[in-house]
């Protein structure tokens, strides 16, 4: 082949080579991207593969050639400007400015976190939820042979209820090609209080998913749009009309080339249409809950708990150090998501200091300096009352209960169903409440609190009452969404509320059957604790 021709198909091969890596890889131009580190490092390599498969030198005449030399250089440059600018970037180097990248304010529990009612509690984790999803999922006989349920089950605010969404996506490629003109024809949506599931089937179908393949790929269509972007983890959020969107946060780097990362823009793009809008992280709409992932906020937490005395004490002396504990849930606080976990020292005794809560949208971060048990602990006692059971407890949710911070726990059996409701007292663990319904064990738990003196008048707790009769009017009604019975007894004008989610038997009394209450006393309904 002539030298001419050579060059042209070399110059070619690399180019083509080069441009199905990027496609595949979609790494970002961006210096502060490592990925394009590593692409320049293959297209200089195979640069060097091409020159040396012309050449055809010996290891003496190699040495020689000056092109080769050239490219080895290049390499070397490159593999040292990435080593020097990591070991520039790190916290070995840079403690002191890896600390301050959080800001952390004091905050007042009883003020901050608000009692919840019944009905406002997100009683559904994300394994849950997955079992909900994709029975709902399996009773659509004319989707599930196309379609499957995504994993993603993002937590957000829907209209001031705390909710779980994921997209379906194409079960295989070859549903792909079958489905890809009209898209992706709905969205699961989870109520975590009520753990109603819906499936939400859209005007018009999603065209731009992770389970779509070529331009149409979320990630790839980001890319092409935004070539020097450096994406953060993406979430799926709906808006306030249920129009499915990626929310697509943009890393910012603040130390050296690749250190100190926050998130400094968001992307909304449209899962129908791929509009997308870019927008600064402080001008981000306030109808989004996730710009900043929670791992990254437990991340920037731990630089902030571990770094206050330098890198080495971090190792070494370790003095006033604190760390985040083994896991984290959510919160949904003023129609925001917020990321709690505890904060204990690094020396990993079996005790919290306080907890931490951030909110994702925003970075805002909040230590409430509250001594008690850790999560792990918490899940051990609450499995210890059920032992028998061999009942299984999730992650603990923090909650107010008659101002008194308390774990919040389901217990779940082996296939993953929620068969009781556990309640930890934060700073004293052993006072540990059991109950079948979630106001079964708040009750139970009240009751603890004032055995044990930790609680000794509270007004807001009423005096449980018992009645007895025949039913002589039942009629069903809905509040908030959730589903009541409102029912009247012979020899009585009082009407008793019975929620249908705590207390679903409900449903097979009619008039004239008897029936026992517990309940408690309230100015229009009595509100029905237990019925027996």
């Amino acid at each position: 082949m002539k030298k001419g021709k050579w060059k042209l198909v070399s110059v070619v091969a690399v180019l083509i080579l080069a441009g199905l890596y990027y496609y595949i890889a979609l790494p970002a131009i961006n210096v502060h991207a490592t990925e394009i580190w590593m692409f320049m490092l293959i297209v200089v390599v195979l640069i060097g593969a091409v020159y040396l498969a012309k050449k055809k030198p010996t290891k003496f005449e190699m040495k020689r050639l000056l092109g080769f030399k050239i490219i080895a250089g290049i390499l070397i440059l490159l593999i040292a400007i990435y080593l020097i600018g990591s070991l520039l970037s790190s916290p070995i180097i840079n403690a002191k400015k890896y600390q301050k990248l959080l800001n952390v304010e004091t905050g007042k529990f009883t003020t901050d976190v608000e009692e919840l009612s019944f009905d406002q509690i997100p009683l559904l984790d994300k394994d849950s939820a997955t079992i909900l999803g994709n029975r709902k999922m399996g009773s659509m006989v004319d989707m599930v042979s196309q379609f499957e349920v995504d994993d993603l089950y993002s937590q957000i605010n829907y209209k001031d209820q705390p909710v779980r969404v994921s997209p379906l996506r194409y079960a295989s490629l070859i549903k792909w090609f079958t489905n890809q003109k009209e898209g992706i024809p709905a969205y699961i949506r989870i109520d975590m209080a009520t753990q109603n599931t819906e499936l939400v089937k859209l005007n018009e179908g999603m065209k731009y998913t992770t389970s779509d393949h070529f331009n149409r790929n979320i990630y790839r269509h980001l890319r092409f749009n935004y070539p020097t972007y450096i994406f953060n983890e993406l979430s799926f959020e709906v808006n306030d009309e249920g129009v499915p969107y990626w929310i697509c946060p943009v890393k910012q780097y603040n130390i050296g080339l690749f250190g100190g990362v926050t998130v400094g823009r968001v992307v909304l793009c449209n899962a129908i249409t791929g509009e997308t809008q870019d927008y600064a992280i402080e001008d981000a709409p306030e109808w989004i809950d996730r710009a900043y992932s929670a791992d990254l906020l437990v991340e920037l937490y731990n630089y902030h708990g571990t770094l206050k005395h330098g890198y080495f004490n971090s190792i070494l002396g370790q003095k006033d150090c604190l760390m985040t504990t083994s896991g984290y849930n959510y919160l949904a606080i003023d129609d925001d998501v917020w990321v709690y976990t505890g904060v204990t020292s690094v020396s990993g005794d079996q005790s919290n200091v306080g907890f931490v809560l951030m909110n994702q949208r925003t970075m805002e971060t909040k230590f409430y300096e509250v001594e008690g048990a850790t999560e792990d602990s918490a899940m051990s006692s609450a499995e210890g009352q059920v032992q028998n059971l061999k009942y299984k407890a999730t992650f603990p949710l923090l909650l107010n209960i008659s101002s008194e911070p308390t774990y919040f726990i389901a217990l779940k059996d082996d296939a993953g169903l929620v068969k009781k409701y556990a309640m930890v007292n934060v700073q004293k663990y052993q006072i540990v409440a059991i109950g079948d319904t979630v106001s079964a064990c708040e009750e139970a738990y009240v009751q603890l609190m004032y055995e044990n003196g930790i609680k000794v008048k509270d007004e807001s707790v009423k005096e449980t009452e018992v009645i007895s009769g025949k039913i002589t009017k039942i009629v069903q009604g809905v509040v908030d969404g959730n589903s009541h019975y409102y029912m009247m007894l012979e020899k009585s004008d009082e009407i008793f509320d019975i929620s249908v989610i705590d207390y679903i038997d409900v449903i097979k009394y009619n008039v004239g059957d008897e029936i026992t209450l517990e309940y408690q006393e309230g100015k229009q309904t009595n509100t029905v604790i237990n019925i027996k």
